[in-house]
């Protein structure tokens, strides 16, 4: 049996501890040369800034590295925050892409902030209320749909597709704007009737005929269950830690501290939100959240501290994707320009 969706995957290039920052990218670009011949649909990357546990602050170069190390996949991010950029410079950074590799770049955008308060004073934003989300966004929109004040270059290059990660307000700002969503967490685990709220406001547009979601979701298989539990640990560890100490740590092989009651708890938490245990378990539960969600597509976050580990639940995670799914991407790009449309 397989799943009913294509299946991609997401990696926040996580650090491990004792080693060098850097080799957490250069597994990530490896990585991806694997999923390629693995058969996953995308494989995109994350931007987080000042975090111990992850290397990746620049979506734009990572993906250019790894889309220059493959042939295929489709690269992307997962998501590049506009609260710290510029809506044309994101649009000119993917054209770049686009135009470097063809039909392969995708574009996800998101709303974080930092993750402490120093990292934003240091990115010198505080505040991003969602209205300021739907202008930037919808700036960014023009200037891939040549319809700003000035135009993003290259000209002639199809623009990318571009992906909001929603929650809450950022649904209802994508089905307004016809654009696919990335949803995780408690809209994928609690509550999925705002992704049916989604569907049914949605607005269709050129680049996007019909409402789209990509399902977010943490997995890890193993040849039994309880190695898939042990596997999933290192991030729940994280997660408790990064709540204690407020700086989210690399990934280790045993807990950074002794846990409360309270503590561990939280871990039990995580792993309950987490999909993990054998190849048969894993299938069978990824297929209810497929259900209960109406996902499109899953886009699994796989990591433990384990990267030997990690490769093999990848390998058996690819063997869920449906063996007809088409390399073609299901959105198209967006027109973007022509050189005889403006000046």
């Amino acid at each position: 049996m397989t799943l009913s969706v294509p299946v991609s995957l997401l990696d926040r290039s996580r650090t491990r501890a004792g080693e060098p920052g850097g080799t957490a990218l250069r597994a990530t670009v490896e990585r991806a040369a694997r999923a390629e011949g693995l058969g996953f649909h995308r494989f995109w990357v994350a931007e987080h800034h000042a975090v111990p546990g992850i290397a990746s602050g620049s979506p734009p170069l990572l993906m250019a590295a790894i889309a220059a190390s493959t042939q295929r996949i489709r690269v992307g991010s997962g998501g590049v925050m506009l609260p710290n950029h510029r809506p044309l410079v994101v649009a000119e950074q993917a054209r770049m892409l686009a135009a470097l590799y063809p039909g392969r770049v995708d574009l996800g955008v998101g709303r974080s902030l930092g993750f402490t308060a120093p990292v934003r004073d240091a990115l010198g934003v505080h505040a991003y209320p969602p209205e300021q989300f739907a202008e930037d966004l919808s700036a960014l929109v023009d200037f891939l749909d040549d319809a700003g004040p000035v135009t993003a270059m290259p000209k002639g290059v199809p623009s990318p597709p571009v992906f909001v990660l929603a929650t809450g307000s950022g649904l209802a700002v994508a089905a307004e704007r016809g654009l696919p969503v990335v949803v995780g967490g408690p809209v994928v685990w609690a509550d999925a009737a705002p992704l049916w709220d989604y569907r049914d406001r949605f607005v269709p547009s050129p680049a996007c005929p019909e409402p789209y979601v990509l399902v977010s979701a943490d997995v890890m298989i193993a040849d039994s269950s309880a190695r898939a539990r042990e596997l999933a640990l290192p991030e729940a560890w994280a997660m408790v830690e990064s709540r204690t100490t407020g700086a989210f740590p690399p990934l280790r092989s045993q807990p950074a501290m002794a846990l409360t009651g309270r503590q561990q708890a939280a871990v039990d938490e995580h792993l309950a939100r987490a999909v993990h245990g054998t190849a048969e378990e894993v299938l069978d539960e990824l297929g209810a959240l497929i259900r209960r969600t109406g996902a499109d597509e899953l886009l699994a976050w796989v990591s433990t501290h384990d990267r030997e580990a990690q490769d093999r639940s990848d390998a058996a995670l690819a063997t869920m994707a449906p063996v007809s799914s088409p390399r073609a991407d299901p959105l198209p790009a967006r027109p973007g320009s022509s050189p005889d449309r403006r000046g």
